[in-house]
């Protein structure tokens, strides 16, 4: 069975693994991330596949506006150096093989499209709650890059129009993890810092006040749902991010979100809103998909 050399490019490391078409995983490991030129970053591709030069290709999820056909990295996130490259190109002619490059938001869609939960699904999208909120859009079964390769972007949606327009009126402010953060925070009326399991013992264990600041952190998730199911009219929302795993974010995400949806007069049906089937794997197993398909 053909083997390939799967990478996931992080602002800190590169994750990568041996994998086949079934997904199995021969070798895993990573490697830093370099953050000085574009040079070492292609060295240290390069390195990683003359260690496993029997592959048939590479597939690499990274950050940035990435057209996902041609492996054009428009951008490339926290890689500054990198911009507008055809990086699939550089990189084969290094190897001398195939490679191909997705947008990490879209490959951990990818993930789910392909073998995860949202599998039997023509339209949807999957809102990841991390860092920031990344985001990706099902169209016909296939992620949508969008004519510019920006579909799906949904951190910086506007939430409050009341304030000057700057990062803390954008998704990612309040639902970000540290916007999960600041929600407990003002409900316990503390600057105590407490990390995502932390909130959610708390919260398990009957914690009324932080029940209040993680349901107002489910409520504005709720309601962004909402409003991309009435633009795109989803059969199914996918959540992911570490937290995802809390079946209690689910169970306040829904409860919300229906609240919401029988009190708007929706002209559209509600989605199923689901938990991503992947997590730590999922850019990895996504770009595999993206490269077989």
């Amino acid at each position: 069975m053909k083997k390939y050399l799967v990478l996931d490019v992080g602002g800190s490391a590169i994750k990568y693994a041996v994998m086949d078409a079934e997904k199995n995983i021969y070798e895993r490991g990573k490697v830093p991330t370099p953050l000085d030129c574009l040079d070492s970053f292609v060295n240290s591709v390069q390195s990683l596949y003359n260690t496993y030069s029997d592959v048939s290709g590479i597939a690499m999820s990274m950050p940035g506006r990435i057209d996902p056909d041609k492996g054009y990295c428009y951008t490339g996130g926290a890689l500054v150096y990198i911009h507008d490259i055809n990086m699939a190109e550089l990189l084969s002619e290094r190897c001398g093989v195939r490679v191909t490059i997705g947008n990490d938001a879209k490959c951990a869609a990818n993930a789910e499209l392909g073998f995860g939960s949202l599998r039997d699904i023509q339209d949807g999208a999957v809102v990841i709650l991390g860092t920031a909120i990344g985001g990706a859009l099902i169209k016909d079964h296939k992620v949508l890059s969008g004519c510019r390769f920006g579909a799906g972007e949904f951190s910086n949606i506007i939430t409050d129009y009341h304030k000057p327009f700057n990062g803390d009126t954008s998704w990612y402010a309040s639902n970000g993890i540290n916007g999960l953060l600041l929600h407990i925070q003002e409900a316990l009326e503390t600057e105590e810092h407490y990390t995502g399991e932390e909130i959610f013992e708390m919260a398990n264990n009957g914690n009324e006040a932080v029940l209040k600041g993680l349901n107002q952190f489910c409520l504005e998730t709720a309601v962004q749902i909402y409003n991309i199911n009435q633009i795109f009219d989803c059969e199914k929302v996918a959540i992911g991010g570490g937290i995802s795993a809390q079946p209690l974010l689910l169970e306040l995400i829904k409860k919300n979100f229906d609240e919401i949806y029988n009190s708007c007069y929706a002209s559209t049906l509600p989605p199923e809103i689901v938990v991503c089937e992947y997590r730590n794997d999922a850019n990895l197993i996504g770009a595999l998909y993206q490269h077989l398909n």
